[in-house]
């Protein structure tokens, strides 16, 4: 068996790509928290002035999404720490922890708060104030959030194209959820101030706090949306998500070309971070295969799958009978290899 590093510059899917972007996720991810810090501020301010349930949902939103981009960064950091002896396949899960406590404080802070608020104001009402403040403040985190999810979405964009797949797909399957959430939090951020807009302006033109507190549900349950996607991906990635079934094919052929071996016999893949992958397989090399030649060989295929797939960190290699082999082993006389 052998432990493949990183490597090599072509790869065919959202899951091979190589490192590098950890940086730019982290760019993404400060940029998105110093926007939402400045943000929140602002909209508990307008809340508290102009009496809106909405505005001050908002502000929750904010506070939640500072909290989760605080969280990303925690992620980002540990799971990027090098494998030692204590922890030899590294720490790349360890980020998946922190992005899925982070999806519960967006849970936690922003949806059961702007929820619990828009029904007191149903139920109990509200006393409207001077609104010029809230549609201040909402116009400047409109423009800093659409900042934020500009920097998110070149970054999706540039992977994509990086990696010769429609962002919608990379997107989708990408194992960097720090970018993700970064993506999904500041569109629900636009998305919620729209609502909070709608819910001011319909206050103020029928005098009544009804559209303000149907608004905070809304932005309530908007952010149960982004905290249950978020959290299944993240979950997925911690209970163990296999590549794409198009890089387990690549995969597939690449082992295959490597002389010596004749079949994959078990293939196992497992997504260990944004960067990092790890290959498993039982192979069957040709029964005439010298020792040397089967050592050569699963050299040979670490390189490849290293040279195609830069993201793949450990391969490891299981020399097995295949089942014509066994069976004439079994009529020779039992499971004892030929010739033993």
């Amino acid at each position: 068996m052998s432990d493949a590093r990183p490597g090599g510059e072509s790869e065919t899917g959202p899951e091979a790509a190589g490192g590098g972007g950890g940086g730019e996720s982290t760019f993404t991810v400060v940029v998105a928290a110093a926007a939402n810090l400045g943000i929140a501020v602002a909209k508990a301010v307008a809340g508290l002035i102009s009496g809106s349930s909405a505005m001050l949902a908002e502000a929750a939103h904010s506070v939640a999404d500072t909290v989760t981009e605080i969280l990303l960064l925690t992620a980002l950091k540990r799971g990027a720490k090098p494998a030692d002896e204590d922890h030899p396949l590294g720490y790349g899960p360890e980020r998946y922890i922190w992005a899925l406590l982070a999806s519960v404080a967006t849970f936690v802070g922003g949806a059961v708060f702007s929820v619990y608020d828009g029904v007191h104001t149903l139920v109990s009402g509200e006393e409207l104030g001077d609104p010029l403040v809230s549609y201040v403040v909402l116009a400047v985190a409109f423009l800093l959030e659409g900042f934020s999810l500009r920097t998110g979405l070149r970054q999706v964009r540039r992977e994509a194209v990086r990696l010769d797949t429609p962002a919608r797909r990379y997107f989708r399957l990408t194992p960097d959820t720090a970018v993700k959430a970064v993506v999904m939090e500041d569109s629900a951020a636009l998305v919620g101030l729209a609502l909070a807009a709608g819910g001011l302006l319909g206050g103020q033109l029928t005098g009544s706090g009804v559209w303000d507190g149907i608004a905070s549900v809304l932005i309530g349950l908007l952010l149960v949306h982004v905290a249950w996607v978020l959290g299944r991906s993240n979950a997925q990635l911690l209970i163990g998500r296999p590549v794409s079934a198009r890089m387990r094919a690549g995969i597939r052929e690449e082992l295959l070309s490597v002389p010596h071996i004749i079949e994959v016999l078990e293939l196992t893949t497992l997504i260990q971070g944004p960067d990092e992958i790890l290959i498993a397989a039982k192979i069957d090399f040709r029964d005439v295969a010298s020792a040397e030649q089967v050592e050569w060989a699963c050299e040979e295929a670490e390189e490849q799958l290293r040279e195609r797939y830069p993201s793949v960190r450990r391969v490891y290699l299981d020399p097995t009978p295949g089942l014509e082999q066994r069976r004439r082993a079994r009529a020779a006389g039992g499971d004892r290899p030929p010739g033993a």
